[in-house]
């Protein structure tokens, strides 16, 4: 996935509301407003002067023109942006990087299943069966090469877990497909003290037949590229 547009620096003042961020484009003295597009916590990406890059959406008439994209965090290059993941991981799954997943057929995206949930790529093996796949973004790192999820408490991400349990027991595949923002992580874990209902459905999502897998992503301001999977492993 290439940037269509070079990135724009910055440095981070503030990021507040969820969706909203206080920044200093480099070479300009008064702060603007841009959009964040992560609900999550951000645990470790949003210290006041971090090193930032934006994006500048083509529609002129949209309210907050700039997007935060990219944050610099541990001397790497952390992608933020939570809508990029499902396309990520479609890129991934038709290149090739993860085997299990290899041979399926085009994707439908956002296809609606089970109660009230949609799941993100929808595909079908080559016997007609479906395969579920569900996508999390991934950027936490507290320890030296361990990538975590989540980041703070996912309710809506524990249901998704039940869901692909029950599409399993229906005679579908289903998979979780986390995907690293980050490269300097060589293995993804679960953040059990932020949310032990969640690693414990992830347990009990695998214990029922649900698949999961991680790919990592190089990142540069040029654009992200997923490079390969890593293995997800009990967090130590």
């Amino acid at each position: 996935m290439h940037f269509p547009a070079p990135l724009i620096p910055g440095r981070l003042i503030q990021r507040y509301k969820r969706f909203l961020a206080d920044v200093t484009i480099d070479g300009e003295d008064t702060p603007v407003t841009v959009h964040c597009p992560n609900p999550g916590a951000m645990m470790g990406l949003k210290a006041p002067g971090s090193r930032v890059f934006l994006s500048r959406s083509a529609n002129a008439k949209r309210k907050l023109p700039l997007t935060l994209e990219i944050v610099e965090a541990d001397a790497t290059l952390v992608g933020i942006n939570t809508a990029l993941p499902n396309r990520l991981a479609e890129e991934a799954i038709t290149a090739g990087l993860v085997p299990a997943l290899a041979g399926l057929g085009p994707a439908r995206r956002e296809v609606r299943y089970q109660a009230n949930s949609r799941v993100d790529l929808l595909y079908e093996d080559i016997d007609g069966r479906p395969v579920y796949v569900e996508v999390k973004n991934v950027h936490l790192m507290r320890r030296t090469g361990l990538a975590e999820f989540p980041d703070c408490v996912t309710t809506r991400g524990a249901k998704h877990l039940l869901d692909l349990a029950a599409e399993v027991r229906a005679g579908g595949r289903a998979v979780m497909l986390y995907v690293v923002q980050r490269a300097d992580c060589d293995r993804v874990a679960f953040a059990a003290d932020l949310d032990p209902v969640y690693a414990a459905g992830f347990a009990e999502a695998l214990r029922h037949g649900v698949e999961a897998y991680a790919v990592r992503c190089d990142i540069t301001l040029m654009g992200i590229t997923p490079n390969r999977t890593i293995p997800i492993v009990e967090r130590p």
